[in-house]
């Protein structure tokens, strides 16, 4: 069964054109499955916040040998299933959906706005979320995090 949600399903939560170049395995165990359909759920309730409109994932689940070949953090919410890079062009810019998001009250770990994208990630089963709002500022010595938007 491919459909986590009504409108997001396991494929696109861990479709990688960079996995596929690379011939990196990004199947997902059981438990990053239970993983993702959380995340998806989360991915459901924001999408009704944004006015229904469609919500394209551009990175889900990444397995540990994904996630160093798109240089991601070490400590990636992204390798549990745990996180979502997506946007949402029907209603608006990345900084106008974490806006709206932050302002509701939407129970996440982290709320990044990324530039081009939103990232959105939920802390593990049984571990209060710190509900973290960052913006990523890129350079050319690499990327940092400041607090808030």
């Amino acid at each position: 069964m491919d459909k986590l949600t009504d409108h997001f399903s396991l494929s696109e939560m861990t479709v990688s054109e960079t996995a596929a170049r690379k011939g990196i395995d990004n199947t997902p165990s059981p438990a990053i499955i239970k993983n993702l359909t959380r995340t998806a759920q989360l991915l459901e309730r924001v999408r009704v916040l944004l006015g229904s409109k469609p919500i394209l994932v551009s990175s889900g689940y990444r397995s540990p040998a994904l996630n160093a070949a798109v240089g991601g953090s070490k400590t990636s919410a992204h390798m549990q299933g745990l996180a979502a890079d997506f946007i949402c062009p029907g209603f608006g810019t990345p900084l106008a959906i974490c806006q709206r998001l932050d302002s509701l009250g939407v129970e996440f770990d982290q709320l990044i706005q990324e530039g081009a994208w939103v990232h959105i990630g939920l802390a593990a089963e049984g571990i209060k979320p710190r509900r973290q709002v960052l913006t990523a500022k890129f350079s050319s010595v690499g990327t940092t995090y400041g607090s808030g938007l």
